[in-house]
């Protein structure tokens, strides 16, 4: 057996001995927005170090386990912290768990994240909603021998972020009164934050936010079949553009500032993307 989908089986295994719960949704909470998770109808929390196995996030600001409950009627497992590849981790380990997700029943994957903004009149707590995206600058989660019970070997990658998923987010943001920019995000690898020039290079190349995670989540879950869609937190403008040194404090003050519109925007899109799976 594949030795990936040989230690992701084993992760579904002690997962499922531990849990009976069949999400809908999986929703992955970017830095500083983890406490998300701790408004819904929490029906059972798994520590990541309680999955045999599992890869560990040791980012700030990430609290390390999946929460399962209920955001109104729609049934989801949370990722209270995600694996970041600058933590040392390959990149299957990365996207062990969205494929996780997906494997104990999650059809769609709803990613965010806090990034920089790049996009001309971008400001700090302002929300992306992603149109797109770009690797270039990090391994593909693909990269190896097939998992062919996941999904095929060359996957078609011109519809990532579904448009009929980001048309009900675009009109939920506007139901709600809620600004909502959209954008291309670029992943790079972190943890150091992108120079100046390494900006303009992003730029150049069709970038409005930059981040250190989201792009190759994606991906995996496109492979296996999974509707994605993808907000980002603009919770400081890059290196740059940015008047000031840019540091993770700010990144959680956005975050905390912005989190009563960001938690409406998140729950009124799931409970509508959900009605729209039906």
């Amino acid at each position: 057996m594949n030795p990936v989908y040989e230690k992701l089986m084993s992760c579904y295994k002690s997962v499922k001995e531990k849990i009976d719960f069949k999400p809908e949704v999986g929703l992955i909470l970017g830095s500083g927005l983890g406490d998300y998770a701790e408004g819904i109808q929490i029906e059972a929390v798994l520590d990541y170090h309680d999955i045999e196995g599992f890869p560990v996030s040791t980012a700030l600001g990430h609290k390390g386990r999946f929460v399962f409950g209920y955001v109104k009627d729609v049934p989801v497992v949370i990722m209270q912290g995600r694996v970041h590849y600058y933590e040392g981790y390959s990149m299957t380990d990365v996207v062990l768990p969205t494929r996780l997700m997906g494997l104990l029943g999650a059809k769609v994957l709803f990613l965010t994240n806090a990034s920089g903004g790049i996009q001309d009149g971008m400001r700090p707590g302002d929300f992306m909603l992603i149109s797109g995206h770009i690797t270039d600058f990090v391994p593909s989660p693909l990269i190896g021998p097939n998992i062919d019970e996941l999904g095929v070997r060359f996957p078609d990658m011109s519809d990532v972020y579904k448009k009929e998923l980001r048309d009900i987010i675009k009109a939920t943001a506007a139901e709600n009164n809620i600004p909502l920019k959209e954008g291309v995000y670029i992943q790079m690898t972190g943890p150091n934050y992108e120079t100046p020039e390494e900006i303009r290079m992003c730029k150049v190349l069709g970038a409005d936010a930059v981040g250190m995670s989201t792009a190759v989540e994606a991906m995996a879950a496109n492979h296996m079949g999974m509707k994605v869609c993808g907000i980002s937190c603009i919770s400081n403008l890059a290196a740059g553009i940015s008047k000031t040194s840019l540091t993770h404090e700010e990144i959680q003050e956005t975050a905390d500032r912005v989190a009563p519109l960001f938690k409406k925007l998140v729950t009124e899109s799931i409970c509508n993307i959900y009605q729209s799976l039906k």
